[in-house]
């Protein structure tokens, strides 16, 4: 055999040998989620394995790590905007306050320590009583980008929920007056407007305007001590994107039935679709239980009534969190051994 032969088949193998390790890798990731053994910290090599890329396939919707999240204010700036959806899906009839809001906060940017990472591993932590116990909090601190929801709390709950927050999202109702307290002095607080009143809100807190507090189910606070330049404003695209092709839910409901809206929790999980490698989620699913003192979440004692008049279909987003994980687009974090 000649040496240039040599060379071409030694290559060739070299392929064939990096494909199966890449494959044996992820398998292996794959099926340590199948039990209930201890996760497996994230890695580069999950990221590179073949399983995982073919994550994308299975979804059946286009989504992009590269995809800009918050809404900035050149997109607003010397042009009309071309939405045709009021909130929550779009910002017809608030670009008003969306550019005095905007004016106001520092950036828009997502920081480049998350932004540059060559595989970001994320896990989004749900507010369920099942995380409760669950001693996950080191697994979830090893994380790129650690997203939580609404004023979900972290002291006093790390060793179940770990105490690193890369986002936090929210909205006026679920706001917490002082996010110091339960947040890392970078986090992101990325509102999530729903209406044109949570606009509206931030907009006077950021301005230290005059407070309207109607329009809201819940009076929100009065005052805010978070940090403008980590204030954010997400895209109504992704709530749009989330229940128009996730859930399958209707835009414009009948006029005889109330409007059905995704949760923060599942807006979430598509956000970090979008922009993740990996995505990992806990602290999803209420509890079975028919008892109706039964906590729902791994903190106080709202229970399921307190979800009776919600604008949301929770079994509706369980069984499209469910089609997730079996597409191997999500997996969901077990209790540690």
């Amino acid at each position: 055999m000649s040496l240039k032969t040599a060379k071409t088949w030694s290559i060739r193998l070299i392929t064939v040998l990096l494909f199966f390790v890449s494959f044996y890798f992820s398998h292996v990731f794959l099926q340590s989620y199948t039990g209930t053994g201890k996760p497996p910290a994230p890695s580069k090599t999950a990221c590179d394995g073949w399983m995982m890329s073919k994550k994308w396939e299975a979804l059946g919707f286009n989504v992009s790590r590269n995809t800009q999240l918050f809404l900035r204010l050149g997109d607003f700036f010397w042009k009309d905007c071309s939405s045709s959806l009021p909130l929550p899906y779009g910002i017809k009839g608030s670009e008003a306050y969306l550019l005095k809001v905007l004016a106001s906060a520092a950036s828009y940017r997502m920081p480049d320590s998350v932004k540059s990472s060559l595989c970001r591993t994320c896990v989004v932590i749900g507010n369920g009583f099942s995380i409760k116990n669950s001693s996950l909090g080191g697994a979830i601190n090893k994380y790129d980008v650690v997203i939580r929801l609404n004023d979900a709390p972290v002291r006093g709950y790390e060793d179940d929920v770990g105490n690193k927050t890369t986002m936090r999202f929210f909205y006026p109702e679920s706001a917490s007056s002082n996010p110091g307290v339960h947040n890392d002095p970078d986090t992101l607080m990325v509102l999530v407007p729903f209406k044109q009143q949570d606009l509206r809100w931030i907009k006077e807190i950021l301005n230290d305007e005059k407070r309207e507090r109607k329009g809201f189910w819940k009076p929100p606070p009065q005052f805010w001590l978070g940090n403008p330049k980590q204030l954010r404003i997400l895209d109504p695209f992704f709530l749009h994107q989330t229940a128009s092709r996730l859930l399958n839910i209707p835009l414009k409901p009948k006029s005889n039935q109330n409007p059905v809206h995704p949760t923060t929790g599942i807006l979430a999980i598509y956000v970090a679709l979008n922009f993740c490698d990996m995505v990992h989620v806990a602290g999803f699913g209420y509890p079975g239980s028919r008892n109706p003192k039964q906590p729902i979440h791994y903190y106080g004692q709202d229970t399921m009534k307190s979800m009776k008049d919600s604008y949301h279909d929770l079994s509706h987003e369980a069984d499209a969190i469910k089609r997730l994980e079996d597409s191997g687009a999500i997996l969901l974090l077990s209790h540690p051994s």
